[in-house]
């Protein structure tokens, strides 16, 4: 099949006014726009603008009204606990209109914050549904956060409500919520003047006599009351949610997303990008108090009309590597979503793919990755095991969609390994060198997006438009920074090679980590790896790589090192210099699956560094911590 992106792509450069109008069509709106884009309004431009629409009835209301009411809308299914329950889009609307109206009669109105400080169930998509269909601006914030990383959330937004739950769970482990809510509550200088708690078996709390509420009481008592709440109509340009990004230190900073654009963009992506057509099954494996979650297991699949699956659990150890291949048999799933960090965690359990044998995977189409850098090896890897498209494709949480990838739903592009492909509609991408100009195809430089960004990107950050500016807009004068190196070829494919603070300066040569990280990731012996820039007196900086070994390898170590050593020397050159590999257990990470490489390099140039608040397991901290001493580092 050939592709029509290149078709589509001009077509949207033709136009890019008419392209989003087209888009818009299909989204129910409760009034249409005076102006399609405002360039005048907001910090760079406002999308849909005089238009008044609501996101819950978009994803919810509609679909029970055109057909799909008996259709499953929500598929939970917990590998921690054995439960599994199915929401149809009329059961899915009668849990959100109670809740709204539990929240109504909590004094939420349109405009109020909420946030959410939710484990991976069900009432934690019913709760951001809920706060949509008031025009109530909601707040997730990652389930288990430190009371003090909560605390400067509370803080920044300001919310009168909390909906939290008694627990969370990871594998072999209960993580009680409520003394860290009570903990934040306390530390806030906010007032938060009520609380609804979900009480979860598994553990329960104490609730606080004039501030908290029982969820499942209250909503049993509006639905025993008939209680009705229809959509709350709002601008288009008003705010649906504030997402902070992860690993916030100080002044958390506060993404935020908008109603109608965000909803042009998602539905548009489903089908275009990801291929999927309205009553199939999406997985996307991440969480809600991510970008990925809000986009791709709440709002893109449900606006989409599709099935989605809210899944808690891990991709191994709950039980075993086969987890993902049961939950694509037992649902239907066409398509999974998910970190390349899971899957080299699958790999490196079932190097051979022995558990993708013993499941009937007929129905399922394609494998995406995003979230932190694919390598060709991880990609390749899952090829074979599949045989199917594996999607590596490129995005963040300030874009809410993906900016870069092979668009599968409009006829897949050739592969390139290590790159997420080509830009989407809406994403005219550069590369400028640091002065601003832009570089010849091949150069490494800074990846920007030409202004203004589309539809669903973030049109500021939260009651903070001066630092927007300043942090996305101000460097390059009249692009949006990424803060992302990369490269564009000569077919125009883009090559995300890391993070631009993971440049680093080997005697006057700028390198890129991701770059080496690829060669080492290609070494048979190799399940996961990362490279930092160490200081160096003579030449600047160094790389220095650290490396996973996959389960089976019986060899010496000091001779998988050389041929580390001698590989990137081959692949890259001896430009590269790089000459130290270490051997470790296991690599930090976020709860999202991004390794925490600015933290590891702290640690090995001795600097002051404190505990990042995402981290997976502090403990594999020490763990790095004696691995570099005892090779005479940090």
């Amino acid at each position: 099949m050939s592709s029509r992106y290149f078709d589509v792509y001009a077509e949207w450069q033709r136009d890019p006014e008419g392209f989003w109008a087209k888009a818009a069509a299909d989204i129910d709106w409760f009034k249409s726009w005076d102006k399609l884009f405002d360039e005048n309004a907001g910090v760079y431009g406002q999308w849909f603008a005089g238009a008044q629409c609501n996101t819950c009835y978009n994803a919810v209301d509609r679909h029970v009204v055109y057909g799909r009411a008996d259709q499953p809308a929500l598929i939970y299914d917990s590998a921690m606990t054995g439960t599994k329950q199915t929401y149809t889009y009329a059961e899915l609307k009668q849990e959100v209109v109670a809740l709204a109206s539990v929240l109504k009669n909590m004094g939420v109105r349109k405009g109020d914050r909420v946030i959410i400080y939710m484990p991976m169930i069900p009432q934690a998509v019913f709760a951001m549904l809920a706060c949509a269909r008031l025009g109530a601006i909601h707040s997730v914030v990652f389930g288990g956060f430190a009371a003090r990383e909560l605390a400067t959330r509370i803080d920044d937004a300001k919310p009168d409500v909390i909906v939290s739950a008694s627990c969370g769970l990871e594998p072999g482990r209960v993580v009680a919520y409520k003394p860290l809510l009570d903990g934040a509550i306390e530390m806030a200088h906010h007032e938060v003047k009520r609380c609804l708690i979900v009480q979860r078996p598994q553990l329960g709390c104490e609730l606080i006599e004039g501030r908290d509420l029982d969820y499942a009481d209250q909503l049993a008592r509006e639905r025993a009351a008939g209680a009705n709440v229809d959509c709350v109509p709002v601008a288009a340009t008003d705010p649906l949610y504030i997402l902070y990004t992860s690993g916030t230190t100080g002044q958390p900073k506060g993404v935020v997303r908008d109603n109608g654009g965000h909803m042009v963009m998602l539905k548009w992506s489903m089908q275009n990008e990801f291929g999927i057509s309205p009553g199939e099954v999406f997985w996307a494996a991440s969480d809600v108090g991510w970008v990925v979650g809000h986009s791709y297991i709440v709002y893109a699949p449900l606006l989409h009309g599709c099935t989605t699956v809210l899944f808690e659990g891990k991709p191994v150890g709950t039980p075993d590597a086969g987890t993902f291949w049961r939950v694509i048999e037992e649902h239907d799933v066409v398509a999974l979503f998910t970190a390349p960090t899971a899957f080299r965690a699958i790999r490196k359990d079932d190097p051979d793919g022995e558990f993708i044998a013993r499941h009937d995977l007929s129905r399922f189409r394609t494998l995406f990755l995003a979230g932190e850098r694919a390598d060709p090896d991880t990609i390749k890897w899952a090829e074979r095991q599949l045989d199917r498209p594996v999607i590596d494709h490129w995005w963040q949480t300030e874009t809410g969609a993906p900016i870069s990838q092979n668009p599968i739903g409009l006829g897949q592009l050739p592969v390139k390994y290590g790159s997420p492909c080509v830009p989407m509609p809406g994403f005219d991408v550069q590369v400028l060198d640091d002065a601003g100009h832009e570089v010849p195809n091949g150069t490494l430089g800074n990846v920007v997006i030409k202004l203004p960004l589309p539809p669903g990107c973030l049109p500021t950050l939260w009651n903070a438009d001066e630092r927007f500016y300043n942090t996305y807009l101000a460097e390059f004068p009249g692009y949006y920074k990424t803060a992302d190196a990369g490269i564009i070829d000569e077919d125009g494919y883009l090559f995300i090679m890391a993070r631009t603070d993971d440049i680093i300066n080997v005697a006057g040569h700028r390198l890129s980590t991701g770059g080496m990280e690829e060669v080492l990731a290609e070494h048979p012996d190799v399940a996961e790896c990362a490279v930092i820039g160490i200081a160096d007196d003579m030449k600047g900086q160094l790389p220095l790589g650290f490396v996973v070994l996959n389960g089976k390898v019986a060899r010496e170590f000091e001779l998988i090192e050389r041929e580390i050593v001698q590989l990137v020397r081959e692949r890259i050159g001896p430009v590269a210099a790089l000459k130290t590999i270490v051997s470790i257990k296991r690599l930090p990470k976020t709860r999202s699956g991004k390794i925490l490489r600015a933290t590891m390099q702290k640690i090995a140039d001795r600097e002051d560094w404190k505990m990042p608040a995402t981290i997976d397991d502090p403990i594999i901290l020490e763990e790095i911590t004696i691995a570099l001493k005892e090779r005479g580092l940090g």
